[in-house]
């Protein structure tokens, strides 16, 4: 088996042509770049924002599959349905129903930061000096274990173990009289990669960190209706335009008396996380003005240009790796192959929570078409190893089925922190 060499550096190009680099992320991105949790709000008097939350929560179940919530706010109280599992194995329409109201937040989660237990999933909610309120969380703090040993030795007792539950009780223990500057103090007090999602009765806030590390954006629903969602193909499943994206640093206000955007935080340093581009967003997103299928298509073609070898033919792991193998072909001249046959009703791999179940998610996820294989040389793209938990199995099916010669090529540049 060949090894492909390093994929060169990656960047693209931001808002107003500014340059992103995605491959020197700052401090509190090192080693939590797992982390790819989904965040839904909306803020639609009259519209049915449980029911619309749902779908934007289907739309975001690839970037987490431990569990789901949702909260609803009708004016005056909040009402929360919150469970371990997939979306659809924990609302069912009577629950769909009962949550009532014009404003709502959604989340799915895939822990980077606590274990996978109900107390650690999300929405959570809180009571502060402002009012209840609920906070969703995509990202991951470098402070939240300072801030919970100092909160704990003042008494505060913490149900789960997340980085979401610290900074739900620094809200709670904030002196603001209104929510927009208890959220500005938060901004102030944590530090890492935070793309929050934050309601009250009536309110709806999204707020970014100062590096943009997650993405969080922006869109429309008919004239009146306002949602926050981690991806762009969110909005298009629930029918909403996009506006933009949250800024980094930036808090976003949705309420009665209409959207307000206030830049808490200088953005000194925009620092994207590369992951997003590479598996974690769907290829119908949109992150930094850049398609994500069309970023995956010219990873594979600058990995042709860089190190192509002489084969056979281009084949995918899919399915993250289908976009980038269509690039390398398309540049390399090579035909274009899918060797592997994916079991459809199979949950992503990577996402599982645990060793175990991502070998066997790996065993039964993929079988190798020999007809196809046998005698050939292939190369053979997908979009990183991580663990290597799966590449090498599947190398292993490729070798089993008859090839000839495997080389293996990565568009993700080598994973050393």
């Amino acid at each position: 088996m060949a090894m492909g060499a390093s994929s060169p550096m990656l960047s693209f190009p931001g808002p107003e042509g500014e340059s992103v680099t995605a491959l020197d992320p700052p401090d509190c991105c090192k080693g939590h770049w797992r982390d790819a949790c989904g965040v839904f709000g909306i803020y639609a008097p009259g519209e049915d924002v449980a029911r619309t939350t749902y779908f934007g929560l289907f739309a975001l179940q690839h970037r987490g599959q431990e569990s789901a919530g949702i909260v609803v706010g009708d004016g005056q109280q909040l009402d929360a349905h919150v469970e371990l599992g997939l979306a659809f194995q924990v609302f069912d329409e009577s629950i769909i129903r009962r949550l009532r109201g014009c404003v709502a937040l959604g989340h799915v989660r895939y822990s980077t930061m606590g274990s996978n237990i109900l107390a650690n999933a999300q929405p959570i909610v809180g009571e502060g000096h402002f009012g209840p309120f609920a906070i969703a969380h995509n990202g991951n703090l470098v402070n939240a274990s300072p801030l919970r040993r100092q909160m704990e030795a003042d008494g505060v007792t913490f149900y789960g173990s997340s980085d979401t539950e610290v900074m739900a009780k620094v809200l709670e223990r904030a002196r603001a009289a209104t929510v927009e500057d208890a959220v500005v103090e938060l901004m102030h007090t944590v530090r890492g990669a935070y793309s929050l999602g934050i309601m009250t009765p009536d309110r709806l806030i999204a707020v970014r960190d100062p590096h943009g590390v997650r993405p969080l954006c922006l869109g429309q629903l008919n004239s009146s209706g306002w949602i926050i969602a981690s991806e762009t193909c969110a909005l298009q499943t629930v029918g909403a335009d996009f506006v933009r994206e949250i800024q980094p640093g930036e808090m976003v206000v949705v309420d009665a008396n209409g959207l307000r955007a206030t830049q808490v935080l200088e953005s000194p340093r925009r620092a994207m996380c590369v992951f997003e581009f590479i598996y974690f967003a769907r290829p119908d997103s949109t992150i930094y003005g850049k398609n994500v299928y069309m970023a995956r298509v010219r990873m594979g073609q600058m990995l042709a240009r860089c190190c192509d070898v002489d084969a056979d033919m281009v084949v995918p792991i899919p399915e993250t790796g289908v976009p980038a193998a269509i690039g390398y072909a398309q540049e390399s001249g090579k035909p274009f192959g899918e060797v592997f046959i994916k079991n459809r009703y199979i949950f992503r791999t990577f996402i599982s929570p645990d060793q175990r179940m991502r070998d066997l998610g790996v065993r039964m996820k993929l079988s190798a078409l020999k007809e196809a294989i046998a005698g050939r040389r292939l190369i053979v793209v997908d979009d990183s190893s991580v663990r290597w938990t799966t590449t090498k199995p599947e190398v292993e099916l490729l070798r089993s089925a008859g090839a000839k010669e495997i080389h293996l090529r990565i568009t993700c540049p080598p994973i050393r922190y």
